[in-house]
């Protein structure tokens, strides 16, 4: 019958043919992660491995003899660092450091030592043994990783815009920063341990709105939430919060993290600019109405009676003798002169009749009425994603009209184009034409004929835009941007 042959790692060194003498010696030489070397009972180094050579840069000629101090830094040489570490090694057997070493080209590198007294079966100490490791890549790995922590930490520890702290998983208080301590009044001190429930109004408490928070953060992720909070002193303020979901290994739910921002002092300024907006579309309806109420008028009453008055001078003329008919001529020709500019002003105080078309289709429809007359050639170009809101609509209207208005009476232009496009939370307005261009600022100071150029920015600016007007090459440029949101009046863009 074969004899079965035992497994490999059963055999032990003299199965292999190898004294443990042997068998240490090859370990020694071949093991390159640590450098494993002796040294005698004075320090000085009496075997060498290929780990030693190619961690500390000697070859076993170059370092054989010399006393092991040659791998210390000066200052831990000064010190007497590797006499003492021997001293421990004798006194308690083995000694292990980190810190410092020093290549053969003077480099340094983190080194975990230990260092192991020999003695032999009399107690005799025949040397040292000495294992060094490498530990440079991890040390640097950790410091890395340690530093990240401290500017986490700092980072968290000290804003004070927000409040930033943990949860455990049952919704208590386990970390705080400044900010929470600003925003909510309690010191950690104070709130630590404490269940979150205590920032919410009795009304969120009693709906249960805490722990739909935490259980919506669970099943989500994350939860984001605006509301009434509660600080310590029992006042109110309006805070944006988001609650996420902190896992461990396994995905074990280890706590949450929790960020919140007092947004009171924004939400008021919301409200403010709300109201502003209805106040302003309060007053660009009455003053629509006005002008209505005044074209109206003077469409049915003013017009009318100066026709009649003209109608009756005329026939009045053909009775006279000279030169009276002539002066009544005159009259009539100054009295027709006047109703066309009733009539003009009439067409300008008409709405624009936005509430039935779109704003592109009131400045083209206007562009239409009166570009040919004006002897202008024009475009409109639109990339507007979708209709402003009425009041918003209406005022650039008005600033285009009377931007038009301009570019006809003292521009000598032949081509007008307007433009409309959203920029930010409004719309931005270019009006350009090829004419003269303005002579400088003197163009944009009010005069006789140029209070158009008044009320174009104050009606821009009354809505919380602006406007500008400068020379182009040929020509010149009306610029103006008016907020257009529904809900608010936006900041123009800087």
């Amino acid at each position: 019958m074969a004899l079965r042959q035992p497994p490999f790692e059963s055999l032990g060194p003299s199965a292999l043919g190898l004294s443990a003498q042997d068998t240490l010696h090859l370990l020694e030489r071949n093991i390159s992660d640590y450098a494993i070397f002796m040294l005698d009972p004075t320090g000085h180094v009496v075997s060498w491995n290929a780990g030693a050579e190619r961690i500390k840069g000697y070859t076993e000629q170059e370092i054989r003899g010399k006393h092991f101090s040659v791998f210390y830094p000066a200052d831990d040489i000064t010190a007497g660092k590797p006499e003492r570490e021997l001293e421990i090694a004798i006194a308690e057997g083995r000694v292990e450091d980190e810190g410092w070493r020093v290549r053969k080209d003077g480099t340094r590198f983190w080194a975990n030592v230990v260092i192991t007294a020999l003695f032999d079966d009399f107690g005799r100490l025949r040397g040292f043994g000495k294992v060094t490791r490498d530990m440079t890549d991890r040390r640097e790995a950790e410091e890395a990783l340690r530093e990240s922590e401290e500017r986490f930490r700092l980072l968290v520890r000290d804003v004070t815009d927000y409040a930033i702290f943990m949860l455990d998983p049952t919704g208590h208080v386990v970390s705080w920063n400044a900010g929470a301590e600003r925003i909510k009044g309690y010191t950690e001190q104070e709130i630590h341990g404490k269940h979150f429930s205590v920032f919410y109004p009795a009304e969120d408490i009693a709906r249960g709105r805490p722990e739909h928070n935490l259980e919506t953060a669970v099943l989500e992720g994350r939860v984001e939430d605006e509301g009434w909070r509660v600080r310590k002193d029992g006042t109110r303020f309006w805070a944006n919060v988001v609650i996420t979901a902190l896992y461990g290994e396994k995905r074990r739910l280890r706590g949450f993290g929790k960020v919140t921002r007092d947004m009171t002092e924004q939400r008021e300024a919301e409200q403010s600019l709300e109201e502003r907006r209805r106040l302003l579309t309060h007053l660009i309806q009455a003053q629509e109405s006005e002008w209505r109420r005044i074209a109206a008028e003077l469409h049915s009453g003013s017009i009318p009676e100066l026709d009649a008055v003209s109608r009756d001078q005329r026939e009045l003329a053909e009775q006279l003798p000279e030169p009276y008919a002539e002066q009544l001529r005159e009259l009539v020709t100054r009295a027709d002169t006047a109703t066309e500019q009733l009539r003009a002003l009439v067409t300008r105080l008409r709405p624009p009749g936005i509430e039935r078309s779109s704003l592109v289709a009131a400045i083209d429809d206007y562009l239409a009425a009166n570009a040919a007359e004006w002897g202008l050639d024009y475009s409109v170009e639109s990339r507007l994603e979708s209709e402003p809101p009425p009041d918003a609509a209406v005022t650039i209207f008005r600033i285009c009209q009377e931007a038009l208005t301009n570019v006809h009476k003292h521009a000598h232009a032949k081509n007008v184009s307007v433009s409309l496009s959203h920029t930010g939370s409004g719309v931005l307005t270019r009006v350009s034409d090829d004419g003269v261009g303005i002579s400088g600022p003197a163009d944009l100071r009010p005069a006789r004929d140029h209070y158009g150029v008044v009320e174009m920015r104050e009606r821009a600016e009354t809505v919380g835009g602006w406007w500008t007007m400068r020379r182009t090459d040929p020509g010149t440029l009306v610029e103006f941007w008016v907020p257009a949101l529904r809900r608010r009046i936006g900041k123009a863009p800087a």
